[in-house]
């Protein structure tokens, strides 16, 4: 095992798709596949969830690193995809709760449906991929899955707990972060050295990458919510404000700021006023709330990389290092 830093190129995110198209085509097509139900709704929606596309990032996650630790199969398109039917049930619900209308640029479930359908077909998609898992018949899998939805859904409470909650310091932001992003990307990426047949040291250094990559990959997100457009970011800009949700910049600007300003912030955070987002954008520019959060994800990232050190510098490990760079570097 090399654990020096590696001196091959790390490959961009198009690099890094084309390494796992072939496998990402057959998850997809096992994904397809599995959502058929004869409930036609539960079909119209969930199509249009699953459809929507995106990265697929938490299951590409587990093919990469069951990849790194040379294995590849049924098994692990069968593992990617339980991760992409938790990732898409927890949108679902998400968006009821955020009461969101906009998710990657177009009209979210429960605004087209409604919320009574958007839940409804997010408890399909989570009991589907318990099925998933459960045809596996791998105890160590399905403990690793049952305590990571248990943990997500501990993450949307505490999520609400914060909601319009002006006190909200970095440590209970992280908190939140930790249950409804990380775990599911340490799942992902402990699932496939699992796989793998990795020993435990291995399979504990994959869970410590997902979980920084998680932590990186959000912080990242929450910034953008801040510094991007509408259209490239593929929602509203300010949701998060709108939501009473104080993420990084705006936690950092409050704990900086002066008196009058410190009071203007906890008041927009207090009833979702997205009228004040001049003043908001304004201090988080005023007390560099986008570097310090730009610079904490980089944090995060290098982190992950660093829990790479001891596997092989194959592809898909640096496709792993790659995402990591990826996350903290990207404009959506």
């Amino acid at each position: 095992m090399d654990s020096s830093a590696p001196t091959l190129p790390v490959p961009d995110l198009g690099t890094i798709q084309s390494l796992a198209r072939e496998d990402m085509t057959a998850v997809d097509a096992l994904i397809r596949r599995r959502l058929a139900s004869d409930v036609v709704l539960i079909n119209q929606v969930a199509e249009y969830i699953v459809g929507a596309g995106g990265k697929r990032l938490r299951p590409m996650l587990l093919l990469l690193a069951a990849g790194a630790l040379g294995h590849r199969g049924p098994d692990a398109h069968q593992l990617a995809a339980v991760i992409e039917f938790i990732h898409t049930a927890t949108l679902l619900h998400d968006d009821v709760v955020d009461e969101s209308d906009l998710r990657r640029g177009r009209k979210t479930a429960n605004a087209v449906w409604g919320n009574a359908a958007s839940v409804l077909v997010g408890d399909f998609l989570y009991s589907r991929s318990f099925q998933l898992m459960v045809e596996l018949e791998r105890m160590a899998v399905m403990q690793i899955l049952a305590d990571t939805t248990n943990q997500i859904a501990e993450g949307e409470v505490l999520q609400l707990l914060h909601v319009r909650n002006p006190d909200t310091d970095e440590a209970a932001y992280l908190r939140v972060i930790e249950r409804k992003t990380a775990v599911l990307f340490a799942a992902a990426t402990r699932l496939g050295a699992l796989l793998s047949g990795a020993d435990t040291a291995t399979c504990d250094a994959l869970h410590e990458y997902g979980l920084n990559l998680g932590y990186a990959f959000q912080i990242a997100d929450d910034v953008l919510d801040y510094a991007s457009d509408a259209q490239t970011l593929g929602k509203n800009l300010g949701d998060d404000l709108a939501e009473g949700k104080a993420t990084l910049p705006l936690i950092h600007a409050i704990a900086h700021s002066d008196e009058v300003t410190r009071a203007r912030l906890r008041a927009a955070i207090e009833h979702g006023d997205t009228g004040a987002m001049p003043d908001v954008l304004a201090a988080i520019h005023a007390t560099s709330g986008l570097d310090y959060s730009r610079r904490r994800a980089g944090e995060y990232a290098q982190t992950a990389e660093r829990a790479l050190d001891g596997l092989e510098d194959n592809d898909y490990t640096l496709a792993l290092r790659g995402l990591a760079r990826y996350a903290v570097n990207r404009d959506h």
